[in-house]
C-alpha cells in the first residue's frame, strides 16, 4: 500500500498544471490568423502534458479545444449554464472537444470566476469585454498571465490598461508568439511554486 504524502515526504506526483485559453467568442474583430493561433497554443499546452481549461464557448476557447484535443489533451469547460441542455439550447454553446463541462449556473460573470480560479494561468488572445473580466479577475488574484499580442481587441489594450490602472504588470507576460508565450507562462508558474516551498 503506498504511503500518503501530507508534505513531508518528497513528493510521489505532481498535479498537471491547468491553463485557461481566454479569447473572444465571436472572433469577426480578431486580426486575421488570430484562430489558427488559438488552435496552436490549444495544441501546445497539450504537447506539455497540461489540461486547458475554457469557457466552454464559441470562438477563440473553442479552437484552442479543437487544438488541444486533436493533439490528445485534455479538455475541461465552464458553462454558465445549469445543464447541458441549458448549455446547448439557451447559451447556444457547443459541446464537441471538451472531456468535461462543468454546469456552474452562475451565468458569465460567476463563470468567468470559477474559469480563472480553477486555472494555473491564464492565457488571453484578442477579446472582448469577458476576456477583460478573465483578465481582471486573474490580475486579482496575482495569477500569471501571458496576453498573446498582434490579436487584436482586448489583448492589444491590455499594455495600456494596466499603464493607466498604475497597478504595475507583476505576473505578466506579453508575447506575439505562441510558443515563446506558453514557454514563459510555465516559467512563471513554476518560479511561483518554488517561492510558495521556501516560504
Amino acid at each position: 500500500m503506498p504511503k500518503k504524502n501530507h508534505g513531508h515526504e518528497k513528493e510521489l506526483y505532481h498535479l498537471k498544471y491547468k491553463i485557461c485559453v481566454s479569447g473572444a467568442a465571436e472572433t469577426g474583430h480578431c486580426v486575421p490568423g488570430t484562430l489558427e493561433k488559438a488552435e496552436e497554443l490549444g495544441r501546445l499546452i497539450a504537447e506539455h502534458n497540461m489540461i486547458l481549461v475554457t469557457g466552454a464557448t464559441t470562438g477563440l476557447p473553442y479552437w484552442a479545444a479543437k487544438g488541444a484535443k486533436e493533439a490528445g489533451g485534455i479538455v475541461i469547460g465552464f458553462s454558465p449554464a445549469t445543464s447541458k441542455l441549458e448549455h446547448s439550447t439557451v447559451y447556444r454553446l457547443p459541446l464537441d472537444y471538451h472531456d468535461l463541462i462543468v454546469y456552474t449556473g452562475f451565468d458569465y460573470a460567476g463563470r468567468n470566476l470559477l474559469l480563472t480560479r480553477a486555472a494555473d494561468a491564464v492565457v488571453i488572445l484578442c477579446g472582448r469585454m469577458g476576456t477583460l473580466n478573465e483578465f481582471t479577475i486573474a490580475f486579482e488574484d496575482k495569477k500569471p498571465q501571458g496576453i498573446l499580442t498582434g490579436t487584436g481587441g482586448m489583448a492589444d489594450m491590455i499594455p495600456e490598461i494596466i499603464e493607466k490602472a498604475r497597478r504595475g504588470s507583476k505576473n505578466i507576460i506579453f508575447s506575439s508568439d505562441p510558443t515563446d508565450l506558453l514557454d514563459k507562462v510555465i516559467g512563471l508558474i513554476q518560479s511561483e511554486e518554488k517561492e510558495s516551498k521556501r516560504s
